[in-house]
């Protein structure tokens, strides 16, 4: 009867929470969760030993042409995610014998050069106009199937097989060709000039320079920007005059393709592609997150919203479809069931072939708790806005992983960091800390962290209140009073098989406060336990956890420590012992992820109104020093305390331009021109703005934001999205700072 009326009593002070605690302020800002352009990529490799390509065209039903040294190529499938390859063309049997030299599209047809002849299959093969260029290899169509025919050196204007006009740019070589249609008029580039070819067929050469490689006409005939080998240049065909200095602020300078393409400016160069934005900024696409290689040959429009990016090693479709964020989570949600669920845990996918999925297994992690703890965290979240089955199950099945840390080992009260099969130990990762279950046939891991310990009060908390189904409460809360009583007993250590504590599991004072008061784990280790303890008195209501939490915020000083501002964290004194030096030598990007996980029980479950204006405060103090990283799950955790001011639009835009692809494919940023890199400092913050998410290795929230590389062999994992994005969606959700998608 007893632990009827205390279920029953938690469960109405849970509802009552629920109702006052879940609703944002007024004055806060909500997303309204309209589409937005996703953009993905689909990859076809090349055989670089035999192949060399040259470029790559797109017609009206989408049918994708590449021409090579060898021949005619085309792409075969690839789908997202899917690698496809490059294969030879064979659909237009005899047009084996042509010499094709060049190739390109007219009236979004496609259309060739030969040695002799620009020709098409379209139009019923009508259009084939001879030339008398031998060596032919650029070609560009004007009015009426007239065509401007190069080889290097000449220029011959042909329609219906007449020469109408012949030319050549004295002491230079023809590199390519633009019509604008608007003008009737052709444009050529050579290495070091600029030409026109007018209506009426005068030829004049309008810009010299220097080191030009590719060009092309944008904003319907306004603009013609020339690529060099060091920046680009925008020149003006009304004045015949250059705009403007140089630019030379891009990702990378040596220019070697220029395409606009749906009113976006696209360049390749030696190190990837980039788009301008409308701020003047670049999207930048470098590695096989977004190409099979970073030399780029040539860029052009692709099928619906894509771009085609030609590399030396294959063809890169840059894809963008609209979604919502709420589809971008069903996608998400998807990716982690599929292949990200290991014996109920979130798990990575490692030691795959060059990004392909079939060959990964899914692998144990020193915070398999951890990351589990995050994912269930949204899948809570999820269920509490939508009441989806679905979510619930979810939930249901990572409470059984999370339950059977508990009981896997010998322990009371304990958790395990992992567990496993027997009998594979030397394969696991830290195979010194695994030891055998008295279960039959599985092992467990030991030395549990104080990170897992907080993920595991955090998602059994929003359990306990947020999950409508009496068996997943009681067992959230039995969980929480089981690991706590085992902290409090042992003196607020968590202690491991062989009775000592683990490295990492420690909030007893004389641990905590032996660290000077600048180092982080001292405030750290200060906000969990009063968090974990707060949560565990407000599910439980049992006196000890309270009584505890009081003693050590005003008799040892961890209120405090709490409340110490993050302007003073630092690296410890010179007098301080080896271990404050070694935890202080630069910000620790764990740390922040256990507090903004462990802030959700010590804001939400606060003892008293006092408490939690304090908390407030500590919080958006902790928020401020993070808002350079533009943190999307950090950002909506501080949302958590009603405070109006949490960069909503940053945690967005999180949330939007993070991949879809989650390979930890090689990554490289250090070179680029257009960011500010600032001096080495305690944060380890590298540039003055940091990239966004698409642009740099993809990582979990524990890591820096800032880090620009991520080098050696890629594409041997794939991240689970469980934790590093459906946790912030979902909670923004709940929170109601995201909404349903607009109808």
């Amino acid at each position: 009867m007893r632990n009827f009326f205390s279920f029953t009593l938690v469960v109405c002070f849970t509802a009552v929470c629920f109702l006052s605690c879940s609703k944002p302020s007024m004055k806060q800002p909500v997303h309204t969760d309209n589409p937005f352009l996703q953009d993905y990529s689909i990859k076809y490799y090349s055989d670089t030993t035999k192949v060399t390509l040259l470029k790559a065209y797109s017609d009206r039903n989408g049918s994708i042409k590449i021409l090579s040294k060898e021949g005619l190529k085309h792409p075969f499938g690839g789908q997202f995610l899917y690698h496809g390859s490059v294969l030879p063309d064979n659909s237009y049997r005899f047009m084996g014998d042509k010499k094709i030299s060049a190739t390109g599209t007219y009236q979004n047809q496609f259309v060739y050069l030969s040695d002799s002849v620009v020709f098409s299959n379209a139009w019923a093969g009508k259009l084939f106009s001879r030339h008398t260029l031998t060596a032919a290899r650029i070609f560009e169509g004007g009015k009426d199937f007239s065509f401007l025919v190069s080889d290097g050196k000449t220029l011959q204007l042909i329609k219906d097989s007449k020469n109408i006009w012949t030319g050549s740019v004295q002491g230079d070589e023809i590199l390519a060709i633009r019509y604008d249609e608007k003008a009737g008029t052709f444009w050529i580039l050579g290495k070091k000039t600029m030409s026109q070819l007018s209506t009426d067929n005068e030829f004049s050469t309008v810009l010299n320079g220097s080191n030009f490689t590719s060009f092309d006409i944008v904003e319907k005939g306004r603009k013609i920007i020339i690529g060099t080998t060091d920046g680009y240049l925008t020149f003006d065909p009304a004045t015949k005059k250059q705009t403007g200095e140089i630019n030379k602020k891009l990702p990378v300078t040596n220019i070697t393709a220029i395409k606009e393409v749906n009113g976006k400016i696209w360049f390749g160069s030696n190190e990837g592609a980039f788009a301008m934005r409308d701020s003047g900024k670049y999207d930048y696409y470098n590695g096989e997150r977004w190409l099979p290689g970073n030399k780029v040959i040539h860029i052009s429009a692709g099928p619906g919203r894509s771009v085609l990016v030609l590399t030396t090693a294959g063809l890169g479709q840059i894809a963008f479809k609209e979604m919502t964020l709420e589809e971008k989570a069903v996608y998400f949600e998807e990716q982690v069931r599929l292949r990200h669920i290991r014996n109920g845990f979130n798990a990575a996918l490692d030691n795959m072939e060059r990004g392909n999925l079939a060959t990964g297994y899914m692998s144990d992690s020193d915070n398999d708790g951890l990351w589990t703890s995050m994912y269930l965290g949204g899948e809570i979240f999820r269920y509490a806005v939508t009441k989806d089955s679905s979510a619930l199950q979810n939930c249901r099945e990572s409470l059984e992983a999370m339950e059977r840390l508990y009981t896997v080992n010998p322990v009371p009260g304990f958790p395990a960091r992992s567990f496993e099969r027997s009998g594979h130990i030397e394969s696991l990762s830290d195979s010194e800390r695994w030891q055998h279950s008295t279960e039959k046939e599985w092992d467990w891991k030991s030395t549990t962290s104080s990170d897992e310990i907080i993920g595991h009060i955090f998602a059994f908390g929003a359990m306990a209140e947020l999950v409508d189904d009496p068996s997943m409460k009681t067992r959230a809360v039995t969980l929480i009073d089981t690991v706590m009583s085992h902290i409090l007993k042992n003196d607020l250590y968590l202690i491991d098989f062989d009775g000592k504590p683990t490295m990492w599991g420690k909030w007893n004072p004389k641990y905590v406060n032996s660290f000077p008061t600048n180092v982080g784990d001292r405030k750290l280790n200060s906000s969990n336990i009063i968090s974990m303890l707060q949560t565990a008195y407000h599910f439980t209501n049992k006196e000890k956890y309270k009584i505890k939490a009081f003693e050590l915020m005003n008799k040892f000083g961890y209120y405090e420590n709490m409340m110490r501002p993050m302007s003073e964290i630092g690296k410890a004194p010179e007098d301080a012992d080896e271990h404050a030096k070694h935890m202080s030598d630069g910000w620790n990007h764990s740390d922040d992820e256990m507090y903004f996980v462990g802030y959700w029980g010590l804001y939400r479950y606060a003892f008293n109104d006092t408490l939690k204006t304090a908390y407030k405060k500590q919080i958006i103090d902790h928020w401020q020093a993070e808002r350079p990283e533009k943190e999307g799950a950090w950002n909506i955790f501080t949302a958590l305390t009603g405070t109006d001011e949490f960069d909503l639009k940053e945690a967005v835009w999180y949330l939007q331009e993070y991949p879809l692809d989650m390979i930890n494919w090689s990554i490289k940023n250090s070179h680029r021109k257009d960011i500010g890199l600032i001096e080495p400092n305690f944060r380890k913050q590298t540039t003055k703005e940091v990239l966004p998410p698409d642009e740099r290795p993809v990582k979990r929230h524990n890591s820096n934001t800032f880090d620009l590389d991520r080098n050696g062999v890629g594409g041997t994992s794939e991240e689970s999205a469980g934790d590093i994005w459906l946790l912030p969606y979902w909670m923004g959700r709940f929170l109601g700072i995201i909404s349903a998608p607009a109808k």
